[in-house]
């Protein structure tokens, strides 16, 4: 039966419009060099477009590689609404129902702005850079994702797109001081055991009960593994609407849920190396020069520790982030051997993250003796942060605190005196026990002060102490990962 005159118009406007939509798809872009292709959008993640050709030919390239109106055409950049995406039938509502939070509204995670996402999981905002930003929640017991208690759950993102979100439950450094107290005291009507043994039965019950919900939801995973060098883990993998769960559980550590891109998990968790050029640049770039002599490392993105002994891991992070290497505090505490509840050793997590560093084509360097201008300066002055070993002292605090803020109120000349007379008469007591590291991210010649960052939050991204006062609490020992 030949169709009707209105049904063939309907179904030719219909042909049309899905050719002219496709046809759309297709733009020019233009590279740095002026090299310009013909291709459509993929997919972005990680700073990184997949795009496609004419002749169907996939290529992935940075987004920075790109003309300035490409990459503002990519920032606004969208596929399909999560909730058409899956061929399964499972829906972004199914999975909000699992997860127990809003994780999807009308858009994938990759297509969505970090701070939305952020907002509808209530999950406040960590760090935020030009290259980057993060949020990060440390969520009170009654707090729940796919069933468990998360401790920690930080959502990152680049380019105003989430780039990928890390949750980790029931570990070592969290979960040590908190086995058996509360509602963890009981597991499915049994008492948890104190110390380590109750550590250990929380991680196994969190494992269990996430990747039940997730198979109830999306079937049987797929075992893989998942990162590089020392970070590398086993993970169960389900795959949903372009977005991979990751569920890790590495005995006696932690037990953890990450959220990539499919393309991510397909790669293992492998990600390209940026050259030194790029990183030298960016980092040269974010010096800055103020009108008073200060010269400080911006951008560095903040990682804040919670309430743990994570200072070290956690500053590891943030260095390794800025100059181009992934990281996660809580695989780093891992590879440091960090003790339960906290605890690490710089050295020896350094060492054994060493392999990693390398094969992103940096180093590291382990230095002992004095605080120095010369050499703060010249390490500063490249863009390159300084993590410094010191004892964290109340009296060291407070005197920071307080310099910091004299620094915004009090006029310049009468600034540059009061620190010259307070660097000559203090006496700061260095306690042992209260061993901490930071970074050294800038200085000022003029009142020989340095500026540093603790691993506490965006309120103490930067500090300011003169450099007597630092040596008082010094434990002269000092690591920086170079180009």
């Amino acid at each position: 039966m030949k169709a009707s005159f209105p049904v063939a118009l309907a179904v030719f406007l219909s042909a049309l419009a899905l050719a002219l939509t496709h046809a759309e798809d297709y733009r020019t872009f233009t590279n740095s060099a002026g090299k310009s292709i013909e291709a459509k959008v993929e997919s972005i993640s990680g700073g990184q477009v997949t795009i496609q050709l004419r002749n169907g030919s996939p290529f992935t390239i940075p987004i920075s590689s790109l003309s300035a109106g490409d990459q503002e055409y990519l920032k606004s950049w969208t596929s399909a609404p999560a909730s058409v995406l899956p061929a399964s039938g499972v829906t972004a509502a199914a999975v909000n129902e699992a997860v127990g939070q809003e994780l999807f509204a009308d858009a994938a995670l990759w297509d969505s702005n970090p701070a939305d996402v952020a907002t509808r999981l209530d999950w406040p905002r960590e760090s935020k850079t030009e290259i980057s930003e993060s949020y990060r929640a440390y969520p009170k017991e009654d707090y729940r994702f796919l069933g468990a208690r998360p401790f920690s759950a930080a959502l990152y993102g680049e380019n105003e797109k989430v780039t990928g979100i890390s949750i980790v439950f029931a570990n070592k450094g969290d979960s040590f001081s908190s086995a058996g107290s509360g509602e963890d005291h009981f597991i499915e009507g049994k008492p948890v055991p104190g110390g380590m043994e109750g550590v250990k039965a929380l991680m196994t019950y969190d494992a269990k009960t996430i990747a039940e919900k997730l198979t109830a939801l999306l079937g049987e995973p797929e075992s893989q593994k998942f990162g590089e060098g020392e970070s590398r883990v086993n993970a169960e993998r389900w795959d949903w609407a372009g977005h991979s769960f990751l569920l890790s559980h590495v005995e006696e550590e932690y037990v953890s849920l990450s959220i990539q891109t499919v393309e991510a998990a397909d790669d293992r968790g492998r990600t390209a190396r940026v050259s030194d050029a790029v990183i030298r640049e960016r980092a040269r770039g974010f010096v800055e020069t103020r009108e008073n002599g200060d010269v400080v490392v911006t951008n560095i993105p903040m990682v804040d520790q919670g309430p743990k002994g994570y200072c070290v891991p956690a500053t590891a992070e943030r260095i390794m982030r800025f100059l181009g290497i992934p990281a996660d505090m809580y695989l780093l505490a891992m590879a440091g051997e960090t003790q339960a509840g906290g605890g690490t050793s710089v050295d020896l997590l350094l060492s054994n993250i060493g392999s990693d560093i390398k094969r992103k084509g940096r180093s590291f360097d382990i230095e002992t003796g004095e605080l120095k201008m010369r050499d703060i300066k010249r390490s500063i002055d490249d863009g390159i942060p300084i993590m410094w070993a010191l004892y964290s002292t109340a009296e060291f605090n407070d005197t920071a605190s307080e310099r910091t803020q004299l620094r915004k109120s009090e006029p310049w000349g009468a600034y540059r005196d009061l620190v010259t007379t307070a660097a000559a008469e203090a006496v700061l007591p260095a306690d042992r026990s209260r061993g901490h590291v930071v970074i050294i991210i800038g200085y000022n010649e003029e009142t020989n002060e340095i500026a540093f960052s603790d691993s506490w939050g965006e309120r103490y991204l930067e500090r300011w102490i003169t450099i007597p006062e630092a040596e008082q609490v010094s434990q002269n020992r000092f690591y920086i990962i170079d180009l």
